[in-house]
This record gives structure tokens, C-alpha cells and sequence, in this order.
């Protein structure tokens, strides 16, 4: 591809047309601007690095006023992605490295992303099924392994094998750092827990029926059990009931039908 520098750009058939079969970043500079020469390079790497997944071309905007009015671009560098014929993502000025390669993982198309976007819409439906498939689909892609979004993926899978498969959700969140990866740790934590640990106490028997409800997935009764021992004494084992409603709640979600049923009951029993 002509470096848009070049007399022989030719910016519909280059950049607007081309964008139809491969995303095209395009880079608008100009040789006095100080901005400008740190990011050129940059960019330059980078698409040295993509090795043909996208493409990149600079305009010099002293040779193409025509096209600043056009994108309404104001200051420089000005830098926009075009996918399928049209302006996808930009920004101005000069991004620091990590940034800018966060920015294109968030905002260049592929089929990895577009599974796990997949997955959000299938999940918010309360479709876990597909849901799942989509994340697994994600997950399976190369890029997952240095993606931005690959962590919530991760995450999210995790909760939905939390209670179908104990080892491959602990490995999903082995090293994430998110409230809802703490919350899966704790409900596979209390999957794994000694009964005979469990302390002396009025709540106890409560607590007893309430992991082996939930080792057997019947998570209604886990929850009413729970309850129960919360009433009992809120703070019994380190306010353990209160704990792990609150991550079942959160490993399951908000709009799942557990979480509806019993999170009325549950918020009362606090209080």
C-alpha cells in the first residue's frame, strides 16, 4: 500500500475501499509537528508487528488540507481506524506504547472479539448455553492470550463452570484480581471446605445443609440455609454465611432466577 505521503494515494481506493477487506489505521501528520514524530514510529512497529492483519497509512496534512476538513480533524497527530468503509475508532494525540496497543486490541475486529461480544449479548439474555459456547469459542483464539478483554472472558466462564467443572474454574481465575473473580474463588472454596472445620454454634447445622445443598447444586436450598444461619448469628465463622451468598450472588448474577428469588430475603436477613 502507497504511503499516503505519496502522490499515489489514492485515499477512496486505498483507505475508505481497502477497509472493506482489511482495517486500515490511518496516521495524519505532518513533519513539523513534535507529537507527530514520536508516534509515527510507533505505529510503524506495530504494523510491522501485524504482519498483514491491518494496514498503515499516512497523510501528510499539508499535502491533504482537503481531507482534514473532510474528517473534521482540528489538531495532529489525529490517527483513525476505517473497517468496512467507515471511521471505527480514533484518537489524538500521541498515545505512550501500551496504551496504543490496548487501544487497537480493543478496537481492531476479529473473530475472538467477536465471540466474546457474542458471549455478553447470549449472557445478558440469560442464555448461560450459548453463553458458554461463545466464551469457550473466545477463549480457544491465540489472541486471548494477550487480549484486554480476555481477563473479563475468563472471569465470566469461570462462573458459569463454577458448579460443573471445580478444577477448570479455579484455573480460569488462578491469577485475576476482580470482584467477580473473588467471588467464584469463594464459592469453589466453600465447595472444597471440611465440614468438621466448621466451628461450634447455633448456626452450624444450618451452615452444614447449606454446603452440602451446594455441593449437590441444589442452590435454593444452599441459599435459605444461609439465610437462616445469618439470623442465627450474622458473624458466626467470620461471617461466612454473609460471604458466600454475596459471591453466589455474584457468580450467578444478578438477573439469574436464584439471585432474584432469594436476594429479597437475604438483604433483610442483614439487618
Amino acid at each position: 500500500m502507497p504511503d499516503a505521503a505519496s502522490p499515489a494515494l489514492d485515499f477512496q481506493a486505498d483507505v475508505v475501499e481497502a477497509s472493506h477487506a482489511r482495517p486500515i489505521l490511518v496516521d495524519f501528520w505532518a513533519p513539523w509537528c513534535g507529537p507527530c514524530r514520536v508516534l509515527g514510529p510507533v505505529l510503524d512497529r506495530l504494523a510491522a508487528e501485524a504482519a498483514g492483519r491491518w494496514a498503515l497509512v499516512k497523510v501528510n496534512t499539508d499535502e491533504a488540507p482537503g481531507l482534514m476538513q473532510r474528517y473534521g480533524i482540528r489538531g495532529i497527530p489525529a490517527v483513525k481506524l476505517f473497517v468496512g468503509g467507515a471511521v471505527a475508532a480514533e484518537f489524538t494525540g500521541a498515545l505512550p506504547e501500551h496504551i496504543l496497543r490496548q487501544w487497537l486490541d480493543e478496537h481492531l475486529p476479529s473473530p475472538a472479539r467477536a465471540h466474546a461480544k457474542a458471549a455478553e449479548v447470549a449472557w445478558g439474555a440469560g442464555d448461560r448455553a450459548t453463553a458458554r459456547a461463545e466464551l469457550e469459542a473466545a477463549l480457544a483464539d491465540p489472541e486471548a492470550e494477550t487480549a484486554s478483554w480476555a481477563a473479563a472472558a475468563r472471569s465470566r466462564l469461570a462462573r458459569l463452570l463454577a458448579f460443573d467443572d471445580r478444577d477448570r474454574a479455579h484455573d480460569l481465575v488462578r491469577d485475576l484480581h476482580t470482584p467477580e473473580a473473588e467471588a467464584v474463588r469463594t464459592v469453589l472454596t466453600a465447595l472444597d471446605r471440611d465440614l468438621d472445620s466448621l466451628p461450634d454454634g447455633p448456626p452450624r447445622a444450618h451452615v452444614v445443609a447449606a454446603l452440602t445443598a451446594l455441593r449437590a447444586n441444589d442452590l435454593d436450598t444452599t441459599l435459605d440455609r444461609l439465610i437462616e444461619a445469618i439470623r442465627a448469628d450474622r458473624f458466626y465463622d467470620d461471617d461466612g454465611a454473609r460471604k458466600l451468598g454475596v459471591a453466589l450472588f455474584q457468580t450467578l448474577g444478578e438477573g439469574h432466577r436464584v439471585s432474584q428469588a432469594h436476594r429479597p430475603a437475604f438483604n433483610m436477613s442483614l439487618y
